[in-house]
């Protein structure tokens, strides 16, 4: 009997090791996860309220000390903090204001460029200069009653929901994927004593390590999550680095195993996540580095087709000029923009026309892009349409800027706007013509609202666009030239609304010249003619909306 139990206990222990060396880690692992601290000063920020300054203050957590004592310099934001003092909202929902918002570009210069604490801990290193580069944000504990269900999908808004917790953190993703100079480090709410939601918690929080980054197809190194939650259930819950490994064990509970006399962490529960801590970050910090901190850094890649993430620039290698950007629309590298169906392509049916769009993984400037295939019919027509379920106030911005690049010069495609009702859909348009550059260049476009015109199938055709508070969607547009073929790839890469401050200055020496506006060519107005997707497309069959589109183009 002795025998068989200890013959029971090796195999469970046996088990129990080849769960956690198969645990998903928070990011790609090397050989070994470095713990060290970085050889030069790093500059941080740590955006938090009440547990977050007791995990910082000295005698309390003593973090802000200790992340001293790594080589990093570190500032900190609390209530009344920044403009429109932005500081007092760091609830789950708040931070799509913070990083997916039209004022996003306020607050990060904001967040990038504070010196300042905002909480009692010693700062014994002197200030290096230049921006923040490490952005820690956290929750506070009530972000831990989370209603719905522990498996619920996400959502399509913001709420103290799974599904609504999910939905933010898939939208701020995509601020994160134009920044990969910057190292965002999520820090997971801490648990509650009411063990309510605990299971919900318990399983949004694992998404977040397990899920989230993976679900989104988001390839890049500055990302990173540390389960403050985990290690705060249990004594024996965990989320460190051990024997040059991620280790995240699971304690038995879901709820607060270290409470001071309310929900706020303990002394002994802030110094054991300052103690497992410091060696992750230190670990995201080197993993962050190793992949590449800018757009050219973090490609990696050589070139195999028109659109690899390899060229950046011109042939020269300078990286192209930068865009004064006030919204990202989509990087292409954070999966299915929330409240739409993606990116979707439609054709004429009724001719040989072929269309297929999709996001290419590594065809971009720094990660992936939206690549068009097309075979268009002479006088025939397929776009790549991105429709959303409620309208869009775009009026932040003062048009839209993208890069584009190829396969063969000379390729026509339209930009597309939709604006208005479902029952009245409007559509504006701008035609561009591929420069003989972007066959080997990633080339910069800036389309101002003014430049695009009602199309000239509809009613007040040629008017002007005037209704960015009213968006219902975009698409790229593949028509033809009379009575001839239109036949080539695409490839659209960092879409964005344009900046209220236009980039006027000249490129250096050695960068590619943004092409000219061309003039748009005469083209036939059944091939000029998108598909105009109405509401109901959104959850009409397909056949059925083919089918009405045949009838209005038959019409017309």
């Amino acid at each position: 009997m002795n025998n068989l139990k200890r013959y029971s206990v090796t195999l469970f222990i046996l088990f129990a090791l080849i769960l956690i060396a198969a645990s998903p880690q928070p990011f790609p692992n090397s050989q070994t996860d470095n713990p060290n601290p970085p050889d030069e000063v790093v500059k941080l920020i740590f955006i938090h309220h009440s547990t977050g300054e007791n995990w910082l203050k000295d005698g309390y957590g003593n973090l802000g000390r200790t992340l001293g004592e790594n080589n990093y310099f570190v500032s900190d934001t609390n209530y009344g903090w920044g403009p429109d003092a932005i500081g007092d909202r760091t609830d789950i929902p708040n931070w799509t204001e913070w990083f997916a918002s039209a004022n996003t570009p306020t607050y990060m210069t904001a967040l990038f460029n504070e010196t300042e604490q905002h909480a009692s801990y010693t700062r014994a290193l002197s200030d290096p200069g230049g921006e923040n580069e490490i952005i820690m944000f956290k929750s506070c504990f009530p972000n831990s009653d989370l209603r719905g269900s522990p498996n619920d999908p996400p959502g399509t808004y913001e709420e103290l929901t799974v599904s609504g917790a999910k939905y933010v953190y898939n939208a701020i993703l995509q601020y994160f994927a134009t920044r990969p100079d910057k190292l965002f480090v999520v820090i997971t709410a801490p648990p509650l004593s009411d063990p309510t939601h605990s299971e919900n918690a318990r399983a949004f929080n694992q998404w977040l390590i397990n899920d989230w980054l993976s679900e989104n197809n988001y390839t890049l190194g500055n990302v990173a999550i540390f389960d403050f939650y985990n290690i705060l259930t249990d004594p024996d819950a965990h989320h460190r680095i051990n024997n040059g490994q991620v280790e995240h064990i699971l304690g038995t509970g879901n709820t607060l195993s270290y409470p001071s006399g309310d929900d706020h962490p303990s002394k002994n529960g802030s110094r054991k996540a300052t103690e497992e801590f410091l060696p992750m970050l230190n670990a995201f910090y080197h993993h962050w580095k190793e992949m590449g901190t800018s757009v050219s850094e973090s490609s990696g890649q050589t070139q195999s087709e028109p659109g690899s993430a390899a060229q950046t620039g011109s042939q020269s290698g300078q990286p192209l000029a930068p865009f004064a950007v006030t919204g990202i629309i989509d990087s292409f590298d954070a999966g299915i923009i929330p409240g739409t169906s993606g990116w979707q392509a439609f054709r004429d049916e009724a001719t040989s026309t072929s269309m297929a769009c999709a996001t290419k993984s590594g065809t971009g400037r720094s990660g992936n892009s939206l690549k068009l295939d097309f075979n268009i019919a002479a006088n025939s027509w397929g776009t790549c349409a991105l429709m959303y379920e409620t309208p869009q106030d775009w009026s932040a911005g003062k048009g839209l800027v993208f890069y584009f690049r190829a396969a063969q010069a000379g390729t026509l495609f339209d930009v597309d706007l939709y604006a208005g009702p479902s029952e009245n859909r409007e559509t504006y348009l701008y035609t561009i013509e591929a420069p003989a550059e972007s066959v080997n260049d990633w080339i910069p476009m800036e389309l101002r609202w003014e430049d695009f015109h009602r199309a000239s199938w509809e009613e007040n055709a040629d008017t002007p666009f005037a209704k960015a508070n009213q968006v219902t969607g975009m698409a790229f547009g593949l028509g033809t030239l009379p009575d001839a073929p239109n036949a080539s790839s695409i490839w659209v890469e960092d879409l964005a609304l344009l900046g209220t401050v236009a980039v006027d200055a000249p490129l250096e020496s050695g960068q590619p010249s943004a092409p000219e506006l061309p003039t748009q060519p005469e083209q036939t107005q059944a091939a000029r003619k998108p598909f105009l997707p109405c509401a109901g497309a959104l959850v009409l069959p397909m056949s059925l909306v083919m089918g009405l589109s045949f009838w209005r183009k038959k019409r017309e």
